[in-house]
């Protein structure tokens, strides 16, 4: 069983380390808002993914899954966000507080970037299809399904935290260039539209 959970494991931190709307986020946050907002947003995530997890668990997700026209609304609502969020940074480039020395700066409370994350998370409905089709396969065998397929949203939420929380204090070790005004504008609109073409892709996707 160790040996299936190693294996697991190591697919499941190539997935976390892949590049993708998890990590624009949090860089939109970290270097706009400071190392605090950009830790709360990679909370958020990771709440979201045990949303997701606790939903594949009791069997709704595979529901959803299942259902072209939910999948279908989800998944429009969750690339409606990563535009709004795009459009967002290519607005107002550059703009709020240039942040604390200590990264304590927020966007509207430290509630809004926790939300921030947790939203992202929330309307992905390919996360379902993840669990769904590819955590059953993964998971060790000795254990039953249910079992196994939490020990290993388990897995998956302690690498993203690690591996987003890595990225952002790198961020902030690089906070001095990161808040140049120029810098931060041209963060901004490179941000804005990474988030818009990750949200283009995800309304376009097949699945």
């Amino acid at each position: 069983m160790l040996t299936q959970l190693a294996a697991a494991t190591g697919v499941l931190t190539l997935l976390t380390l892949v590049p993708g709307p998890d990590m624009a986020i949090v860089t939109r946050r970290a270097v706009s808002r400071g190392r605090a907002d950009g830790l709360r947003t990679v909370g958020g995530i990771a709440a979201g993914l045990l949303l997701w997890g606790a939903l594949t668990v009791a069997g709704l997700a595979a529901l959803l899954a299942a259902s072209a026209e939910v999948y279908l609304v989800v998944k429009l609502a969750g690339a409606a966000y990563l535009c709004f969020l795009g459009v967002q940074s290519l607005r107002r480039p550059g703009g709020g507080p240039e942040g604390d020395p200590d990264g304590a700066g927020n966007d509207g409370g430290s509630g809004s970037a926790w939300r921030t994350g947790l939203v992202s998370n929330a309307l992905n409905p390919k996360i379902a299809v993840f669990y769904t089709g590819l955590l059953p396969t993964l998971a060790p065998q000795g254990l039953r399904p249910a079992a196994g397929m939490a020990l290993l949203v388990l897995v998956h939420v302690l690498l993203t935290l690690l591996w987003l929380s890595a990225y952002v204090y790198v961020l902030s070790h690089a906070r001095r260039f990161f808040t140049r005004p120029r810098v931060r504008r041209a963060m901004d609109r490179v941000t804005g539209v990474v988030l818009i073409g990750f949200g283009v892709r995800v309304a376009t996707s097949a699945t």
